[in-house]
């Protein structure tokens, strides 16, 4: 079961060539897009997805189908941290590190104790001095980021979000010195039944306005007054040079140790390290993602390393269905659903 929206289609998907009867939970005005589907069994329609949280929504929906809840992007964008660990439906993974997804300070807590190289983070907009990116709390596919070199750049664009009701206040923005590099989505997942890591795929995003200026000529650039965005529209495959996965295992490695300590259960699933690599090869991490990304719908016929490690089509959304069947085998149902 998953919320249609998001990569809805690929976690169906993969759950149907797993053997498995799947169940969408759809808001109406996205229905008969999704009827399009065949591999989609059973379609809940839902005004919005609120409409989840309710005590009598989740009890029939456990006794017509005894499902399990995969969460995503659009779950964290909808709902509070306390309606996502309210909810009794099973949900795959550890739902308890998705409060630390969201909020960024605990974010930055677990890439600490991760020992990830990340950006400088800035306590307040009175230590701005230089190019920096301001984001917001939560999953929202880059809405509202922006960037400013002092203070006074910040005060205006803060209060362009406050004035269409994005936040409340300054408070809800986060500051980091901007790092500059090619930006790069690792995408694993981590089985706490096998005890292994697997790295499945890796992208980049495609954002407007940010990649969008490079196509306007410099000088229309410098006569024109555009304010980068960076909503995300889609993504694009990436493979890295071999001679980088090393460091790549190594990071993803020290996410999980580090998960288990700080969030136990950790991070059973799938997860994504966000960054950049700048010209030295040197990795710089600002994200993380504690659950399937969008970045993998690229891959729902398999990626280049998913290939290396499966002789079948292994997109995200089927490894998690294939975790779903060992664990049900092997009656450790528990270690991967919260």
């Amino acid at each position: 079961m998953t919320l249609g929206s998001h990569c809805s289609l690929q976690v169906l998907k993969g759950a149907k060539d797993e053997g498995f009867k799947t169940l969408l939970v759809c808001e109406e005005k996205r229905c008969d897009m999704y009827k399009r589907f065949k591999f989609i069994d059973s379609i809940v329609p839902v005004k919005n997805f609120e409409e989840i949280i309710d005590a009598d929504f989740q009890t029939d929906l456990v006794e017509s189908f005894n499902p399990i809840l995969i969460p995503h992007g659009t779950l964290i964008s909808t709902l509070d941290m306390a309606a996502i660990e309210s909810i009794k439906i099973p949900i795959f993974g550890n739902k308890w590190i998705l409060r630390w997804e969201s909020d960024r300070v605990l974010k930055q807590q677990l890439m600490n104790e991760s020992d990830l190289r990340s950006p400088v983070q800035l306590a307040s907009k009175n230590e701005i001095n230089g190019l920096c990116i301001v984001k917001l709390h939560g999953a929202a596919g880059g809405k509202g980021y922006f960037l400013v070199t002092n203070k006074k750049e910040f005060e205006e664009q803060a209060q362009k979000l406050v004035e269409s009701k994005t936040i409340k206040s300054e408070k809800d923005l986060f500051i980091q010195k901007y790092a500059n590099g090619v930006p790069v989505y690792l995408q694993y997942f981590y089985s706490p039944i096998s005890n292994e890591l697997e790295l499945l795929g890796i992208d980049r995003r495609y954002e407007t306005d940010i990649d969008a200026i490079g196509r306007i000529p410099s000088k229309y650039q410098l006569s024109s007054i555009i304010e980068p965005s960076y909503t995300v529209v889609g993504n694009i495959p990436i493979v890295l040079r071999e001679s980088l996965l090393p460091e790549v295992y190594d990071m993803g490695e020290r996410f999980v140790k580090a998960s288990k300590k700080l969030v136990p259960p950790g991070m059973p699933g799938p997860f994504c390290i966000e960054g950049v690599y700048d010209n030295t090869a040197k990795f710089t991490a600002f994200e993380f993602s504690a659950r399937i990304v969008a970045g993998t719908n690229l891959f729902v016929s398999g990626s280049p390393y998913s290939d290396l490690l499966y002789d079948v089509p292994m997109s995200m959304g089927r490894r998690i269905s294939l975790e779903i069947k060992r664990a049900r085998e092997l009656s450790k149902i528990r270690l991967i659903t919260t």
